[in-house]
């Protein structure tokens, strides 16, 4: 169960921190998605990304403060010069189109190549078809969308930065996909260490005598079943 806390950080205690990255084509509307998650803003004359690094909001998931930390492109995407260090510890990745511009969507396939060939095989991504409140100029059918998306193994959600629609659930989605991995990890971890402390005794000769085993007299100890 994940609840979606306020725009601003506060001092409350930090149990994680999840770097998640946004792709995809220029103008496909990131920075909409990022500004409408961490300040809940839109604006209509938003100009290109340049120089944002990361904004950030905390959440509450299954009772744990989670801090996510959601980097934007700052612009690099229409150089094609999205850098290994921006994929650097990434353990989620919004990738998004426009399902207005045919193209952007077209992209999605070598954005998910760098993707993979960059961050962690284990990073959760989710496939995001943005400005759905512009439907009459779709180019992308949904159905196409959310099949490509089950044929490579991704979560899907078309969005609305303008009406904030499916934003939070796009967010939460990816936030506590990756969370619920972290916890089984910390218990497949901890699981590991009980089975190590057992295995450390395997090595150790424990003699239980026979029948045609002397107890010494001393030693002797008389038990009921």
């Amino acid at each position: 169960m994940a609840s979606g806390g306020g725009y601003g950080d506060s001092n409350q205690k930090i149990d994680y921190v999840f770097k998640v990255v946004l792709i995809g084509d220029s103008a496909v509307g990131k920075s909409q998605i990022l500004a409408r998650f961490a300040r809940n803003e839109f604006s209509l004359d938003s100009k290109a990304t340049i120089g944002v690094e990361f904004q950030t909001r905390t959440l509450v998931i299954e009772h744990k403060s989670v801090k996510a930390q959601i980097w934007d492109t700052a612009g690099q995407e229409r150089y094609r010069a999205v850098t290994s260090a921006y994929y650097r510890g990434a353990v989620g990745a919004m990738l998004v189109y426009d399902i207005t511009k045919r193209q952007s969507f077209d992209h999605i396939p070598r954005w998910l190549e760098e993707l993979r060939s960059h961050a962690d095989k284990n990073i959760v991504i989710i496939l995001i078809g943005n400005k759905s409140d512009l439907e009459n100029q779709r180019a992308i059918l949904t159905e196409d969308a959310k099949e490509f998306a089950q044929k490579e193994g991704l979560f899907f959600l078309e969005t609305s930065a303008l009406e904030s629609t499916n934003v939070e659930s796009a967010f939460l989605t990816v936030l506590t996909e990756i969370f619920n991995i972290v916890n089984k990890k910390s218990l497949a971890a901890s699981e590991n260490q009980a089975n190590g402390n057992l295995a450390s005794l395997s090595g150790k000769k424990i003699v239980i005598p026979g029948p045609a085993q002397e107890i010494p007299a001393k030693s002797k100890v008389c038990c009921t079943s």
